[in-house]
């Protein structure tokens, strides 16, 4: 981007969780009742406690996972709450932009864990008071990258003429397991996956709005070859069954650091410009990986691991609570937005806190 241009700008960020707040070990417990005969496996078992994670939210309590649901009735329980979470999100990050919803001429809404249709971006229109007119994009599949993505296309938005975008995401992972599937995967999920949202207004420069919070620079995406395999939904009768084929980790320490280098060059900025990382915490190994590959220390990542324990992984709502963090700690200056997600992705969002 010439550097002239002016900056996409984030004027709000907020987040939220539903009610159920359960911790790790509690669902630990739970996982022993939905899965007795793998119980008394140490290898299972250590999942949990090298999770890192003390407690999260679900979207319904811990004891409606116990009974059988049909793919059906988890969905309509993902439409009910993404709607509660979303709206109350939404409503509250264009107060603070200092706008109205009048002042909204787009919309990106971001979620992988549940189908909708029409997208939840159009009942937002209609429950805010936005315009109709306002530009639509939902954004359904990236995953955990997709906290990332949205947040680079909604400044994509603002570039392209927009003047006040608001982006909303929303996870609710909890309702995606599978109490039958006694695959790694279906267990790693469950040690691991949490269920929240976040919601943003990012704006041309010269709206005249809140004070700005953020300038939005670039970003970068970049799909692997020959990797649909590694993360994904296999949809079953149950609902979407979590698929993981290959260590992700292993492919943060053989990819990021190039990705991230690329990324820097592209916008002539260095390592040394760098003062802050918002990474997605995709899990304990991922965030070590980060670490080990990008010479990151634990103050580096503070709030990713942070948003780690206390919420576990949301997938892409995660590197929005990252965000929200850093920035009400004080954060200045330039940093890098990362997160890795289906596809396989990788996606780089360059960032500069005022």
């Amino acid at each position: 981007m010439d550097a002239m241009t002016p900056l996409p700008q984030l004027r709000s960020l907020v987040t939220g969780t539903p009610p159920h707040r359960v911790t790790q070990a509690q669902i630990q417990a739970a996982a022993g009742q939905f899965f007795p005969r793998l119980a008394s496996r140490s290898s299972l078992q250590g999942v949990f406690g090298n999770a890192r994670i003390e407690e999260r939210a679900l979207s319904r309590p811990l004891d409606w996972f116990r009974q059988p649901h049909s793919f059906a009735e988890k969905n309509a329980a993902f439409v009910e709450e993404a709607r509660a979470l979303t709206g109350r999100l939404a409503a509250q990050a264009i107060r603070e932009a200092g706008l109205t919803p009048a002042d909204i001429d787009a919309v990106v809404l971001v979620n992988t864990t549940g189908i909708s249709t029409p997208s939840l971006d159009a009942w937002l229109i209609g429950e805010l008071g936005l315009s109709p007119q306002a530009a639509r994009l939902p954004l359904w599949g990236l995953g955990c990258a997709g906290g990332a993505a949205g947040l680079a296309r909604a400044a994509d938005l603002v570039r392209a003429g927009h003047r006040a975008v608001l982006y909303v995401a929303v996870e609710l992972c909890s309702l995606t397991f599978v109490p039958q599937d006694e695959t790694p995967s279906n267990w790693v999920g469950l040690a691991l996956f949490a269920d929240g949202a976040a919601a943003a207004v990012i704006t041309a420069p010269d709206l005249v709005a809140a004070p700005p919070r953020l300038a939005l620079h670039g970003a970068r995406s970049t799909l692997i070859p020959d990797s649909g395999d590694i993360m994904g939904w296999d949809v079953v009768d149950g609902g979407l069954k979590v698929r993981f084929s290959r260590s992700i980790p292993a492919l943060v320490q053989q990819l990021m650091a190039g990705n991230v280098a690329d990324t820097l060059a592209a916008a002539g900025w260095t390592r040394d410009d760098l003062r802050f990382w918002a990474v997605h915490p995709g899990g304990a190994k991922v965030l070590d990986a980060y670490a080990e590959v990008l010479d990151l220390t634990p103050d580096d990542l503070w709030a990713s691991w942070e948003v780690l324990r206390r919420h576990g992984n949301m997938s892409s709502v995660t590197v929005l609570f990252v965000l929200e963090r850093l920035l009400a700690s004080g954060v200045r200056g330039r940093g890098l937005l990362s997160a890795m997600g289906p596809g396989f992705s990788a996606e780089q969002v360059l960032i500069e806190a005022l």
